[in-house]
């Protein structure tokens, strides 16, 4: 199997998981069967269309209609399995990791493909596993996942790193890709599991309406 066959069998895998997962959360909120894989379309492609377009190459989805195809099948697939899919608390939260692992993967070997150096190609890792659910929150009107304190974006970053450190080291591309893979989906699970957070910025407000600390110089033990 030549690189470009492996890389567009994994990026139809990371476009069912994204569809999956924007399908569910649209139907979590009704959305009627149309809403929902057009929900389902934009989170699986929309960092990959981002993306491309920085990169000045031609858009994934545009060259095959396979994109659209297993969106179609994703949405015949919560439609069959809704009632486990929307009981089930972490069906979400897999997909969407499993979509970020591999979207993050197929955006670093594409910057790579094309020539750009590797702290491009770790941007467009993030910014191909994550821009398709910020544009799918904003759509179902929910603040998006990249821009709280959970560790997502930061899971993408580590990932290409990761990466980075493995091709520097010898590693063979598969292993590079593999790891890549699996400190995304690590780190979000560690995150989850052990609340793990990044600090958030206050503004003014917020620090005053904290409680003061107590003085230990005006400290009395009565």
């Amino acid at each position: 199997m030549d690189s470009a066959t492996f890389l567009f069998i994994i990026e139809v895998l990371g476009t069912v998981a994204f569809a999956i997962s924007g399908i569910r959360l649209a139907a979590q909120k009704h959305f009627d069967w149309f809403g929902a894989y057009t929900v389902g379309l934009v989170t699986a492609i929309g960092g990959g269309t981002v993306r491309d377009v920085l990169l000045d190459i031609p858009v994934f989805w545009m060259q095959t209609w396979w994109y659209l195809a297993v969106t179609g099948l994703a949405l015949v697939f919560v439609v069959l399995f809704r009632r486990s899919l929307l009981r089930g608390k972490n069906t979400l939260f897999i997909f969407d990791t499993i979509g970020l692992a591999l979207f993050v993967m197929i955006g670093i070997e594409k910057s790579l493909n094309t020539g750009y150096p590797m702290w491009v190609a770790i941007i467009m890792g993030m910014i191909t596993g994550a821009f398709g659910g910020v544009v799918r929150d904003i759509l179902i009107n929910e603040e998006p996942l990249f821009f709280r304190k959970d560790i997502y974006a930061t899971a993408c970053i580590a990932g290409g790193v990761v990466f980075w450190v493995i091709s520097l080291s010898g590693g063979t591309p598969l292993f590079q890709q593999l790891a890549c893979a699996s400190t995304v989906i690590l780190l979000r699970i560690l995150a989850v599991r052990f609340s793990w957070q990044l600090p958030t910025l206050k503004d003014d407000q917020q620090y005053a309406e904290q409680p003061r600390r107590r003085s230990y110089k005006n400290w009395r033990p009565w």
